[in-house]
């Protein structure tokens, strides 16, 4: 089994983002009395619903998120209902969605996961900080199409054994990337599915710039930008850097309008 503390050796963890991982352990350490059940369930649940394929149907896919809190930006939604919020998203036209079910930085849990994905024909990706495959067999018990594994998170080594053991139980996996030196790890891992995030795990900050310079490195068949797209014209900007799908939350929302932005933000690589 990986194990719940592993770290990305080549890159200083971020303050936040270490605090998110101290209290990621604490909730793996908790699940470790269910883990056979966990495994159990995991290879008993039904077929995913292919995350991946959805982005690949050629032009740009939003992958709609549905999120409460962020360490950065505080309360956002917080009492947005998952199930209303996902039916807007597939009236949009999105391809998947994205839930995060971290509890304690981003107010989001399971529960919200499976409201979303009963909801809706949609894929669902788990979004959360998984640390240990005893979360990839919660994920995948609990209805996840797909998890997110964030290279700055994980020692390449876990990164690798974590990928494999979320590909073994049919899940896609979101391997996510915020500097060159990830992408090339990403590569190694043979993450077929990359995410580039725009946000500077230091400073918050956006910028698309970011994955406009690391997207030719990409060697996965499915390239995803994360963060900071908010408009058409930074939809725009992605799909002309030769990105296969977009994940857009904070913006979505806060709209008043959730499905007639994925339209619009589905729209704008023509």
């Amino acid at each position: 089994m990986a194990p719940a503390s592993s770290q990305h050796p080549a890159s200083t963890i971020p303050p936040v983002l270490e605090e998110i991982l101290e209290s990621t352990r604490r909730r793996v350490a908790e699940l470790k009395p269910a883990a056979a059940e966990l495994a159990a369930a995991a290879q008993d649940a039904p077929p995913p619903r292919g995350f991946a394929d959805a982005l690949a149907q050629g032009g740009l896919q939003i992958i709609a998120e549905i999120k409460r809190n962020s360490p950065s930006a505080g309360p956002i939604a917080p009492h947005l209902d998952p199930a209303s919020q996902a039916k807007l998203y597939e009236e949009g036209g999105a391809a998947a969605l994205s839930v995060l079910t971290e509890p304690h930085y981003f107010a989001g849990s399971l529960d919200d996961m499976r409201s979303a994905r009963a909801a809706v024909d949609l894929p669902v990706l788990r979004k959360d900080f998984v640390l240990d495959e005893l979360q990839i067999h919660q994920a995948r018990a609990a209805g996840a199409d797909a998890i997110l594994l964030i290279v700055a998170a994980l020692e390449e080594s876990t990164l690798s054994e974590l990928h494999e053991t979320a590909i073994g139980l049919g899940l896609d996996v979101l391997v996510e990337a915020h500097t060159g030196d990830e992408v090339e790890v990403a590569n190694r891992c043979g993450a077929t599915l990359v995410g580039v995030n725009n946000r500077d795990l230091h400073t918050f900050r956006t910028d698309l710039a970011t994955a406009e310079t690391l997207g030719p490195l990409v060697r996965g068949q499915v390239r995803v930008a994360e963060s900071g797209v908010s408009s058409p014209y930074g939809a725009s900007r992605m799909a002309a850097a030769g990105y296969d799908a977009i994940l857009v939350g904070e913006a979505l929302v806060r709209s008043d309008d959730p499905a007639g932005l994925v339209a619009a933000l589905k729209a704008a690589s023509g």
